[in-house]
């Protein structure tokens, strides 16, 4: 039976006798503000649930403050998903599909998003406060490898980050009407600093504390990370769905618990929020140009904005566009006669 009165929790856990971390998170809230938005066929539920799981397992990791977007455009029936997981795990999600399109209830990955083989799938990484010169950083991530199309969202995302971050993932992913919910288990590089880091790689391995790691050690990492992985191997999809992040430590890592070698985290709340608003659209706007502007209004009277992600209307009318490109007023110094108090 499905737990209804838990609240949204993002559960962080480390083994300290190896460089093996993992998370668990179990949204129903955040998940239901995205469904009751918008009517989707149940493989696309699946999908843009798994992919928010997968968000806020991600984003619990980043090392700045700012945004993971994932984004797939598809060449089947979807023709965009977007997820956006900043570093609070505010979140928020949508999904486009083609015109007049029928989706089968057994639709795969490939089905949905890569029938001919033209599906992308880009993971975004954009710092909030960027250093000079800096840019949002983007990976596109294939759909398929050297063996095949990957069936599912957890291989792609284990395959990303295996190829561009050089961490062994493993990730069960599910969502079905009422709940989204993963689990992510990472091998940590055993070089140069803290678990919690990607610092540089040193001379010596070390773990937890930054002692070196005795060769008895390195040997028990390797069983460590084998056993995580076997451990998580049993979870079942329904079982993913309905019990909370605790019980599922407990049931899955209990003997780790037992003998003190799991370190448990404060968990962490993933929540639902837009971060549109009428400034921003306003801006967007602008950087459409006067004279795009100017042909929406002469075709239709006003210019109407409707968010995705909230649903949100913003309302333009030829005043208000106006008001957009009107000129900004120069405010007048003390040097112009005005007086100024200090």
């Amino acid at each position: 039976m499905t737990d209804t009165t838990s609240p949204d929790t993002l559960q962080k856990f480390l083994f300290d006798a190896a460089p093996v971390r993992g998370e668990l998170v179990r949204m129903r809230a955040t998940w239901q503000d995205v469904l009751r938005r918008n009517q989707y066929p149940a493989p696309v539920r699946r999908l843009l649930g798994e992919m928010m799981s997968a968000a806020a397992l991600l984003t619990a990791n980043l090392k700045f403050n700012g945004a993971l977007v994932m984004q797939v455009h598809g060449d089947g029936p979807v023709r965009m998903l977007v997820v956006e997981c900043l570093s609070d795990l505010s979140m928020r999600a949508t999904a486009k599909l083609a015109e007049g399109v029928q989706v089968a209830d057994d639709a795969t990955l490939a089905d949905l998003v890569n029938v001919h083989g033209g599906g992308r799938f880009a993971i975004t990484l954009d710092p909030q406060d960027k250093l000079p010169g800096q840019q949002a950083y983007q990976s596109i991530v294939p759909l398929a490898d050297a063996q095949g199309a990957f069936t599912s969202m957890a291989a792609v995302l284990e395959h990303y980050m295996h190829s561009s971050e050089q961490l062994d993932t493993r990730l069960w992913l599910a969502a079905d009407d009422q709940v989204a919910a993963g689990m992510l288990l990472q091998k940590l590089p055993s070089y140069g600093g803290t678990m919690e880091g990607h610092a540089g790689r040193g001379p010596a391995q070390v773990g937890e504390t930054g002692a070196p790691l005795a060769e008895s050690a390195r040997a028990q990492d390797l069983d460590t990370w084998d056993r995580a992985c076997q451990l998580g191997a049993t979870l079942k999809t329904d079982e993913l769905l309905a019990e909370t992040p605790d019980t599922l430590l407990r049931r899955l890592f209990w003997e780790d618990l037992q003998a003190t070698g799991l370190r448990v985290f404060e968990p962490l709340s993933p929540h639902f929020n837009c971060s549109c608003s009428r400034p921003k659209v306003a801006g967007m706007l602008q950087n459409l140009g006067r004279a795009e502007i100017e042909s929406i209004l002469e075709e239709r009277g006003n210019v109407e904005i409707h968010c995705d992600f909230c649903g949100q209307q913003y309302h333009f009318d030829p005043v208000d566009c106006a008001q957009l490109f009107a000129p900004v007023p120069v405010a007048t110094g003390a040097g112009d006669g005005a007086s100024q108090q200090h």
